[in-house]
C-alpha cells in the first residue's frame, strides 16, 4: 500500500478515534443528554457502541502506524485443541 494511502487513512482513523472519545467523555461525565458524532445520535445507552468505535478506532491507528514502521499488519489465527475423545483418533 502506497505511504500516501496509509496517511490518510491513518487520519481519518485518529479523527474517528478523537470524536468518539469526546462523545464518551461528555456521556460519562453527564454534561449532555445525548451527543452527535457526524450524523449519528449518542445517548448514555450507547456507550458500549461507542466502547466498541474506540477499540476498533485505536486498532486501525496502530495498525497504520506499523505500516508506516516497516512493519507487516498484524494478523489473527486461532487454534483449535484436538483432544483423544476426538472421533478422528477412533
Amino acid at each position: 500500500m502506497k505511504i500516501k494511502t496509509i496517511n490518510e487513512r491513518l487520519t481519518f482513523w485518529r479523527e474517528v478515534y478523537e470524536k468518539y472519545k469526546a462523545a464518551y467523555v461528555a456521556l460519562i461525565e453527564n454534561n449532555v443528554k445525548f451527543y452527535v458524532v457526524d450524523d449519528r445520535q449518542l445517548t448514555r445507552y450507547d456507550i458500549d457502541v461507542i466502547e466498541e468505535m474506540l477499540e476498533k478506532a485505536e486498532e486501525k491507528v496502530d495498525e497504520y502506524e506499523a505500516m508506516l514502521e516497516g512493519q507487516a499488519p498484524r494478523k489473527a489465527f486461532g487454534v483449535i485443541p484436538m483432544g483423544w475423545y476426538s472421533p478422528i483418533y477412533k
